[in-house]
């Protein structure tokens, strides 16, 4: 990309690290899809049925898994230094 090269490293790391907020927010929201809310009655009673826990440890594991290597790679790329060539 174009754009990438004119930017400076502090804006190359800002772009990083708002890529990981981003990814952060998404790690956060795909494993409550589905869920049902709080579980909690008007004056704070205990509920009748149990709240939905969301996805399985195995596979939030897997989504925070995904996330991290693309951040890394993304990362990587963003953070290469001026002029590398990458048809080598």
């Amino acid at each position: 990309m174009r754009w990438i090269e004119k930017l400076a490293t502090a804006q190359r790391v800002v772009v990083v690290v708002a890529i990981g907020v981003a990814f952060l927010a998404v790690g956060n929201y795909l494993p409550s899809l589905g869920q049902r809310g709080f579980a909690f009655g008007w004056t704070g009673y205990a509920p009748l049925t149990p709240p939905s826990v969301g996805w399985p440890g195995w596979l939030r594991l897997l989504v925070w898994l995904g996330l991290t290597c693309v951040w890394a790679v993304v990362s990587i790329w963003l953070l290469r230094p001026p002029g590398h060539d990458d048809s080598v």
